[in-house]
């Protein structure tokens, strides 16, 4: 793990105007701490099956097969050097929140800027969707150079408005990029939990590795408002007159329970999972991350 005093500060990164270069500035400073190429593995495909022999391991029966021919079978694969990485990123009206140094959308673009910098260097292929209630925008996968320049253009038009749907994003996500790979969603993930871990449990059933970064705003996490406040649902014309500290202690039990129900899923169907705060350094949250995955390799 890189040193904590080589992380870039966050004010720094903002003054890079442009994405591309911003992105390039957090992954040189992730990448200077590391002792080795943080790469994600290789991918996976089906080529065939075979009679299962006695000693075969279980894990790679085919229990369809099974079921429908009462016989048994292998399933054996073929490793695919280039591994394709699809970035899912929310840019629903909620990504808009911020009050810090940038707002959970800017963040959001930053590290998916910074996973495609990465991926690219390792030449592999990455592609990127958009979304809010519906698919905003798709760059096909692509490991040749102008890549990262057509995911910046995504990015950078893309302007949130609207609310989420993740549970149909992740089904047309399913069906947008078929072929097995890693999928990095990038979100806040505000919606009904179950529909939510529901959409990511299919992506796991299409053979797809997956990653979540959870992106969350400081107050959303601590909830510091005091005095009479006026607070606005982004996704909706909800409004709501009160005082805070009458609030915050059924609203801290609410967004705890919440991030607990969101961990326990993913770790039930075997998504990595990391939640980043938009105040945490941006080489940082790359770092503890990636070499958490490394480590589990």
């Amino acid at each position: 793990m890189p040193d904590s005093k080589r992380y870039l500060h966050l004010e720094a990164i903002k003054r890079i105007s442009r994405l591309d270069l911003r992105a390039k500035h957090v992954v040189e400073g992730f990448l200077s701490g590391m002792h080795r190429s943080p790469f994600f593995g290789q991918s996976i495909e089906f080529r065939q099956h075979r009679e299962y022999a006695p000693g075969d391991d279980l894990r790679h029966v085919d229990w369809k097969v099974w079921a429908r021919q009462d016989r048994l079978t292998i399933k054996q694969y073929e490793e695919d050097t280039n591994m394709r990485v699809n970035l899912l990123v929310d840019v629903s009206n909620s990504m808009k929140y911020g009050r810090g140094v940038f707002n959970k959308f800017d963040y959001a673009a930053t590290l998916a800027t910074s996973l495609a910098w990465l991926v690219l260097k390792q030449q592999d292929a990455v592609g990127c969707m958009t979304f809010d209630e519906s698919v905003c925008s798709r760059t096909p996968t692509s490991s040749k150079k102008m890549q990262l320049n057509k995911i910046v253009q995504t990015l950078e038009s893309a302007s949130p408005k609207r609310k989420t749907d993740l549970s149909s994003i992740f089904s047309d996500a399913a069906e947008t990029f078929p072929r097995r790979g890693i999928m990095i969603v990038i979100s806040d993930l505000f919606g009904d939990v179950q529909s939510t871990l529901k959409g990511l449990r299919l992506l796991r059933q299409r053979g797809h590795d997956v990653l979540v970064l959870h992106v969350l705003d400081e107050d959303e996490l601590e909830f510091p408002f005091s005095g009479s406040s006026r607070f606005s649902d982004l996704e909706s014309d909800t409004k709501l007159n009160c005082n805070p500290k009458a609030l915050r202690d059924g609203y801290l039990e609410a967004i705890n329970e919440f991030l607990a129900e969101v961990r326990r899923g993913c770790a039930r169907a075997s998504i990595d999972y990391a939640m980043v705060r938009t105040t945490d350094p941006m080489d940082a949250a790359l770092a503890q991350f990636l070499s958490r995955r490394m480590a589990r390799k």
